[in-house]
């Protein structure tokens, strides 16, 4: 996982090569979360990506989600998670739940 600092060069060498970039920040979790807040994913319409706001699967979500923020530049609040009982059922020991905030840059 690269630092932040190297996360937001790269978000900006992206725009400045004419990219159209998104920006995505942990900005809540509660349980267990595999991504601290302020954990970062940078986004690019083409595709690429640098960073991570979960262990995998999320980005997939976040990525389907910057579509809209790409097209119109809205702001997103987006949540993921399950509860305890919900992680009981399934096998895990416990439940959790990730805010992520989805920006556009420039």
């Amino acid at each position: 996982m690269i630092d932040t600092e190297d996360m937001l060069e790269t978000a900006a060498a992206w725009h400045d090569s004419g990219e159209t970039v998104a920006i995505a920040t942990v900005v809540d979790t509660w349980g267990s979360s595999p991504r601290p807040r302020g954990s970062r994913l940078v986004l690019t319409r083409s595709g690429r990506m640098a960073g991570s706001v979960s262990g995998g699967c999320v980005e997939a979500a976040v990525a389907d989600a910057a579509a809209r923020t790409f097209a119109d530049g809205a702001t997103q609040v987006l949540e993921f998670g399950i509860t305890n009982e919900r992680a009981w059922e399934v096998g895990l020991a416990c439940g959790g739940k990730l805010t992520v905030l989805l920006e556009r840059l420039g």
